[in-house]
C-alpha cells in the first residue's frame, strides 16, 4: 500500500476507497470465511425458525384474554363533579366527591347512544371535558345502564399516528433507502412481538425461552435485512448472539441469588387476568433479553465495521493491532450506550423511585425493594452485557478481517501464477 509524505510527518497509510457499513456493498467473502460463519451461525438460525415454529400458538391459546369486558369508543359530552349521592353504586361513602361523566357511542352495544357514568373523584382520576374521545370497558348488561360501563382511557390513535408518521419521514430523509430497510426491519421486530412473543407467553410457554427464539429471529431477520449478506453482518450476529447468552445467564443467576420474583403490580394483575400460572421470573429475564438486544445490535455492527474499515485502511495491522485499534473505539462507544441504557431504564422506572423516596426508608431498604431491586438488576446485567459485546465482537471482527485479506491475498497470487 502506498502513503503519503506530509512535510516531516510521519508516513499516513493510503485509504482506500470506503467499503463500510451504510455507504456500499462490501466485496464478497472468500469461499473459507463464508464455510466458517455458516458452520457458525446456521446452527442458530436453525434453532431460532423450529423454535419459532413449535412456540408459535394455534387457535384461541395465544389471544388475549379479555376479562369479560369489550372496548366501546365514545365522545364525552358533559362532565361534572360533586358530591356522591346514596343512591348510586360508586364505592364511595355519601359525601365523598364524585365524577359524572356522560358518553355518547360511536360503536359498541348502543351506538349513537349516551350513558351516564359515575365514580370516585381521587387524586389519580383523569379529567375529562366535553369533546374528549375516550374508551369505555363495556361488562355486559344494560348497554344503557352506566353501570355496565367503565371509562378505561382516552382515545389516542390521532396523535400516535402522526408521531409514527413524523417518524417515519425523518429516518426516510436522512437514511433514504437504508432508512426505509430500517423501517421494514422495526415492522418485522414488532410483528415477532406481537404475532410471537406475546401470544407464545399469554398460552403459558416459558417466558424466557419465548423470548429467546424472539431475540433469535428479530436479530437474524433485521441484521441481514438492513445491513445485508456479507462478513461483517454475520460477525455482528455472531457477537450479538454471544452478548446474549452472557445476559441471559447473568439475568438468570443473579434473579436467583437475590430471590427476584418479578411480582410487581402490572405483573400480578396480569396473572389475574390470564387466570392461569406464569413463570414471573422467568418474564423478568424475558425483558432483560429482548430490551438488551436493540443497542447490543447497534454496538456489534458499529464494532464490526470499524473493525474492517481499519483494516482495509491499513493492512500491514495484525492481528493484536486491529483488536487494540477496534477496542479504543469500542470504549467511547460502550460509555455513552451503557449510560443511554441506564438511563432508559431509570426513566421508565421513575414513579417506582418517587414512590420509593417518599416512602420514609432508607436508602438501603428503597434499592433492596423487589420493583427497584429488579430495576438494577435488569439495568447492570443489560449494560455488563454490553461492556462484553465490544470485546467480543472485535475480536471476532479482527480475525475474520485477517482472514479474509489473506484469504484474497492468496487468490490473486494462486491467479498470478
Amino acid at each position: 500500500m502506498g502513503t503519503v509524505l506530509s512535510g516531516d510527518t510521519e508516513p499516513i497509510p493510503r485509504v482506500r476507497a470506503a467499503r463500510g457499513h451504510g455507504h456500499s456493498a462490501p466485496p464478497p467473502a472468500s469461499r473459507r470465511v463464508r464455510t466458517l460463519l455458516i458452520g457458525l451461525l446456521t446452527p442458530f438460525g436453525v434453532a431460532a425458525i423450529v423454535g419459532a415454529v413449535l412456540l408459535f400458538p394455534t387457535g384461541d391459546a395465544g389471544r388475549p384474554a379479555t376479562a369479560g369486558r369489550e372496548p366501546v369508543r365514545g365522545v364525552v359530552t358533559a362532565a361534572q363533579s360533586g358530591p356522591c349521592s346514596a343512591e348510586v353504586q360508586t364505592g364511595a361513602p355519601q359525601g365523598d366527591q364524585c365524577l359524572a361523566v356522560t358518553v355518547r357511542m360511536t360503536d359498541g352495544p348502543a351506538p349513537e347512544r349516551e350513558v351516564r357514568i359515575i365514580a370516585p373523584l381521587e387524586p389519580s382520576s383523569p379529567r375529562f371535558a366535553v369533546d374528549d374521545e375516550v374508551v369505555l370497558a363495556y361488562a355486559g348488561g344494560d348497554p344503557l345502564a352506566g353501570q355496565s360501563y367503565q371509562i378505561v382511557d382516552f382515545q389516542r390513535d390521532v396523535p400516535l399516528i402522526l408521531l409514527a408518521g413524523l417518524f417515519a419521514l425523518a429516518v426516510l430523509v436522512l437514511g433514504r433507502w437504508q432508512g426505509l430497510k430500517a423501517l421494514v426491519g422495526l415492522g418485522i421486530s414488532f410483528a415477532v412481538l406481537v404475532l410471537l412473543v406475546l401470544p407464545a407467553i399469554i398460552a403459558g410457554s416459558n417466558p424466557l425461552l419465548v423470548a429467546t427464539v424472539g431475540a433469535g429471529v428479530i436479530m437474524f431477520a433485521v441484521l441481514y435485512l438492513t445491513h445485508g449478506f456479507s462478513a461483517r453482518t454475520s460477525t455482528a450476529v455472531l457477537g450479538t448472539l454471544v452478548s446474549l447468552a452472557l445476559i441471559g445467564g447473568l439475568g438468570a443467576l443473579f434473579s436467583i441469588t437475590a430471590r427476584l420474583t418479578g411480582l410487581d403490580e402490572e405483573t400480578a394483575t396480569l396473572v389475574g387476568t390470564l387466570g392461569h400460572g406464569i413463570d414471573t421470573r422467568g418474564l423478568l429475564l424475558a425483558g432483560v433479553v429482548i430490551g438488551a438486544l436493540g443497542v447490543l445490535d447497534d454496538v456489534t455492527v458499529t464494532q464490526t465495521s470499524a473493525v474492517f474499515e481499519l483494516r482495509a485502511a491499513n493492512e500491514t495491522l495484525g492481528w493484536r493491532r486491529l483488536y487494540a485499534a477496534g477496542l479504543r473505539i469500542g470504549r467511547d462507544h460502550v460509555s455513552s450506550a451503557v449510560n443511554t441504557l441506564v438511563m432508559a431504564y431509570a426513566g421508565a422506572a421513575l414513579p417506582v423511585l418517587l414512590y420509593s423516596s417518599i416512602s420514609g426508608v432508607g436508602l438501603g431498604g428503597i434499592l433492596s425493594a423487589q420493583s427497584i431491586a429488579q430495576e438494577i438488576v435488569r439495568t447492570l446485567v443489560g449494560s455488563i452485557g454490553l461492556i462484553a459485546a465490544v470485546p467480543i465482537t472485535t475480536a471476532l471482527a479482527a480475525i475474520l478481517a485477517v482472514q479474509e485479506l489473506r484469504s484474497s491475498t492468496n487468490g490473486a497470487q494462486r491467479r498470478r501464477g
